[in-house]
């Protein structure tokens, strides 16, 4: 920023940070809207569109170089109707936007997202970064300078050209989603077509999948898990362990403090892009809890725990909702929050421990980033314990104390920048990642944490007719209409919060999620959902998030939650819509796993065998809870499991039906009755695992 004050823009009454950080720009923006709709059709000019988030590095960097530009701020404001969009807040313009871009350029997305658009939001140009000038233009891309002087021209004098352009443009948009069925059927062989196909992708030296940038790909690691135990494949869960192993060594996990970076732009997960979104580590820590409920590897189920505490530490509200992301820089330096030199870390640690650290982490004089260290991990606990000459205990106690020391020193720095505000679909999964990992660890304060969470969205992100806001901050009032994602995610997040709690609200909560999503974002006359609701404001199209992204895709998940709540509720329309879905999207999973991982565990789920396990008990007798305890440490992906305490009085079955009848053995239904120590097999306790494959009642 200049020196000099500058006049506030129209972005200033805005609540996202996103949008804040750019209210001072000497660039005229406007937040999209009627307002700035309806000054481009009077002036007949073309939209600037540059979407962006708080946490980008290169959206700052974008904005230094050409926004905060007088020159280039007067050819914006004087020739197009600029508008600034915070993606998170409007996932819909960001889709539409970023799919224009990929049909424009055949190229893959990124932000900032630059877009040109006709007064009717038609796009026409698209691109992401542009530098500011040709001295530091490269690969073919104009400067932002050279960029603007050609739309300006092509607007004055080759009008005809650009309505074409958006026109084909739009078209496209409008026909992209439909099904691609293949041959419609739902078999194990589709997971097996494409666990070989992930297999030609990895990369068996680093773990993850293709080269640099490397992402961590969360869903395909659960989907290979769920390939592993259904095919007893032993490679598929090899490919999975790497890929978790080594990211959870590599500079892309915050080593110090815990939780995970964005991704990496190396191949060995050793530099990483150091925002922290809230999604990735949601994502992420239900990765590693499934790894270890299959594996009993206590590595998995400790970084699980680091990330988790991390959450609640740096991303928690006073609210118990959860803030969206960390942002890369500070002090205006990419990592520099994060990164340590040889002599910083021997001053905080003293001779003895500091020694230990610079061993463990490879931290060195010259450093691995810049002149500065990135710690990183090349060997095991196991490996290090062995080559220092200490126990495994001795050396996590060891590494423990210096976390603790250099956490201390660094939570002294200035901090990157937190965007606090508190998004539906987000807290959604991070609301299922603690609650299964309070489940499988038997730890209170993670199921308390998904709780308060929960409550919290349930009783002000929720109208009164049961639809959902996208977005709020504490002590701000809720906005902007919740699209599928926000439905999906949440109710999703809620059923496993029942299964880790048994509260019987949050059960009744995902149903009413899911029946909205079913009256208001269901095609009428096809299969899947769309991304906006039928009465959302009218936008140049109405899609269809397929593929996933950085989170799953909505259909993906809605078909999950759907297919989890169809077997607990026994709704046979949750049920056919889900089964519809998938059977029309069969060709899409084939052909593209990589972009289909949520909808692929959705897939293993619907084919099932799904086990309904109906546990009846006092909650508070040791053989109901050996029952309980068994069926959460363990990884079973296709369960839904319901609870019945008698003391607490009839079980509610309008909502679950598996608890109404006690099924005989052979029923479809899996049920164990822990009533007054009368069991049977009698006195299951700490053996509860060994019948967990059996019908028993």
């Amino acid at each position: 920023m200049a020196d000099s004050p500058r006049v506030a823009n129209r972005l200033v009454h805005e609540t996202s940070l996103y949008l804040k950080q750019h209210a001072h720009n000497p660039v005229n923006w406007y937040p999209w809207g009627p307002e700035a709709l309806a000054r481009a059709a009077e002036l007949n000019r073309p939209i600037f569109l540059s979407i962006g988030y708080s946490a980008c590095h290169w959206c700052h960097v974008m904005e230094h170089e050409s926004f905060e530009d007088e020159a280039t701020a007067q050819v914006l404001n004087d020739h197009f109707v600029c508008i600034k969009v915070d993606r998170e807040e409007r996932p819909d313009l960001d889709t539409i936007y970023m799919s224009a871009l990929q049909v424009l350029t055949r190229e893959g997305g990124g932000w900032p997202l630059s877009v040109f658009l006709a007064p009717d939001t038609t796009p026409f140009f698209a691109g992401t970064y542009f530098p500011p000038d040709d001295r530091y233009a490269a690969h073919g891309k104009p400067s932002f300078r050279r960029l603007l002087a050609g739309i300006i021209d092509a607007w004055e004098h080759r009008r005809d050209r650009i309505t074409e352009v958006g026109r084909s443009v739009a078209e496209h948009l409008n026909g992209a989603g439909e099904p691609d069925h293949g041959d419609g059927r739902l078999s194990p062989d589709i997971l097996a077509e494409v666990r070989a196909a992930l297999e030609r992708n990895f990369d068996t030296v680093n773990g993850g999948f293709g080269f640099a940038p490397k992402f961590p790909h969360a869903l395909e690691l659960r989907l290979l898990l769920r390939i592993s135990r259904r095919f007893n494949d032993l490679q598929a869960g090899r490919m999975a362990r790497l890929t978790l192993n080594k990211m959870a060594r590599g500079g892309m996990y915050d080593q110090v403090g815990g939780g995970f970076h964005r991704y990496s732009v190396d191949e060995r997960w050793l530099v990483p892009h150091f925002e922290k979104m809230l999604y990735d580590n949601a994502l992420l820590t239900t990765a590693y809890v499934e790894a270890f409920q299959n594996t009993g590897d206590r590595f998995f189920a400790a970084i699980a725990h680091e990330t988790l505490d991390c959450m609640m530490k740096e991303m928690t509200s006073p609210v118990g909702a959860f803030y969206s992301t960390l942002d890369a820089d500070s002090e205006g330096e990419e990592g520099k929050f994060y990164v340590w030199s040889e002599a910083e870390l021997r001053d905080i640690l003293g001779p003895d421990l500091g020694a230990f650290a610079c061993q463990v982490w490879d931290v060195t004089e010259c450093g691995n980033f810049e002149g500065h260290n990135i710690l990183f991990r090349l060997r095991s606990d196991e490996q290090d314990a062995e080559r220092l000459r200490l126990t495994l205990p001795d050396f996590l106690a060891k590494l423990n104390t210096a976390k603790r020391a250099i956490y201390a020193v660094r939570a002294k720095r200035v901090w990157p920048g937190r965007d606090e505000k508190i998004l539906t679909a987000w807290n959604g999964l991070m609301i299922a990642a603690f609650a299964k990992a309070g489940a499988a660890f038997g730890e209170p304060r993670y199921v308390e944490a998904a709780t308060r969470a929960a409550d919290y969205l349930l009783d002000h992100m929720r109208t009164p007719e049961g639809r959902l806001f996208r977005t709020s901050g504490v002590g701000l009032q809720p906005k902007l209409n919740g699209y599928l994602e926000d439905y999906a995610f949440l109710a999703d997040g809620l059923v496993t919060l029942y299964e880790a709690t048994f509260a019987p609200k949050y059960l009744r909560a995902a149903a009413g999620l899911a029946e909205v999503m079913l009256a208001h974002f269901a095609d009428p006359t096809g299969p899947g959902f769309f991304y906006t609701a039928d009465d959302h404001e009218k936008l140049i199209a109405r899609t269809k998030d397929l593929h996933d992204g950085s989170t799953p895709s909505g259909n993906a998940m809605a078909v999950t939650a759907l297919l989890r709540l169809a077997k607990l509720c026994d709704r046979q329309d949750f049920a056919a819509k889900a089964e519809e879905t998938l059977r029309a999207y069969r060709g899409m999973m084939e052909e593209h796993p990589s972009a289909c991982g949520q909808l692929l565990v959705a897939l293993d789920f619907c084919l099932g065998p799904v086990q309904e396990i109906a546990v009846v008990g006092p909650a508070s007798e040791p053989d109901t809870q050996a029952v309980l305890t068994a069926i959460r440490k363990s990884f079973r992906p296709n369960v839904v499991v319901a609870f019945h305490d008698p003391a607490t009085g009839n079980p509610p079955t309008d909502l679950i039906p598996l608890l109404k009848d006690r099924p005989a053995v052979g029923g479809t239904v899996t049920t164990y009755i822990c009533e007054n120590f009368v069991c049977q097999p009698p006195r299951l306790g700490p053996t509860a695992a060994n019948y967990l494959d059996n019908p028993v009642v």
